[in-house]
């Protein structure tokens, strides 16, 4: 397929992710100005195979740092801090350098760190609320979800299109907002946002509707990398790709996280 087409097919047909990562200008070339591998061979192109390679790749270094970083507690703290210094500045980068995130160097540090701030997390709940094994059962239900998901992306079941792209992201959008809007109440101690973080219904609710969302993004994350593949993109594009995936999967197992420690907190 020339280079022009294969361009003008891919920003037309992709959807936008909830997922930052993965959104309709991933794969548009003039993003990539210091590369050289947009216009490689056919035989370099994106494939399903490299993708599932390269998501397993990082979901495993991702877990076994966390599992590190949880049984190491408190003295892995230093190194939990650091982690969350990284997620920051990766951040940043994802705001300024969108190439970086095709950068496999890149893509294997904020695995390590976020492995080391989910690890931190985990240990935090487990030891300090007193929730042995939520770890475990809060990553068992997360790749549920996400073979969940993809078995019914697959059997056509749902479709990702532009109606869901408005509500799902118009979703993300009140949920940041609600984040947002909490931190910074608890940071003044000026006011604090009722309900949807206490072990009340209303809480419980609040948490079911976020994994919901974070679920729906994993089928526009399919979707779009699906679509990617198609269209012939850069092999390069198998790391983004996998990055996408790994911000989606460890949200879900955070919100997992505190979803479970508010149905125990409601007993």
């Amino acid at each position: 397929m020339p280079t022009l087409e294969k361009e003008r097919l891919l920003s037309k047909a992709m959807y936008r992710s909830g997922n930052p990562a993965l959104n309709d200008s991933t794969f548009v070339k003039e993003h990539y100005p210091n590369q050289n591998w947009w216009d490689s061979p056919e035989s370099n192109m994106m494939t399903m195979e490299g993708v599932t390679e390269k998501t397993g790749i990082v979901l495993i270094i991702t877990a076994t740092v966390a599992l590190a970083a949880a049984i190491t507690a408190p003295y892995s703290l230093p190194l939990i801090l650091i982690g969350i210094l990284y997620q920051v500045f990766a951040i940043l980068i994802m705001w300024f350098k969108h190439e970086m995130m095709a950068n496999p160097v890149f893509v294997v540090a904020y695995a390590i760190s976020e492995g080391l701030v989910l690890g931190g997390f985990t240990w935090i709940f487990e030891v300090g609320l007193d929730l042995p094994g939520i770890g475990i059962i809060a990553a068992l239900l997360t790749f549920m979800i996400l073979g969940g998901m993809l078995a019914i992306y697959r059997a056509g079941l749902i479709e990702w299109n532009r109606n869901m792209e408005i509500a799902v992201s118009s979703a993300l959008f009140a949920i940041i907002f609600v984040y947002m809007f909490s931190i910074v109440g608890a940071i003044t101690g000026w006011f604090e946002v009722p309900y949807i973080h206490g072990s009340g219904p209303i809480g419980i609710a609040f948490s079911l509707f976020v994994i919901g969302i974070g679920a729906l993004c994993l089928v526009a994350d399919f979707d779009f990398i699906e679509r990617g593949v198609e269209m012939g993109a850069p092999k390069e594009m198998e790391w983004r790709a996998a990055f996408g995936l790994l911000v989606t999967l460890c949200w879900l197992y955070f919100e997992i996280l505190k979803l479970l420690a508010k149905i125990a907190a409601s007993k």
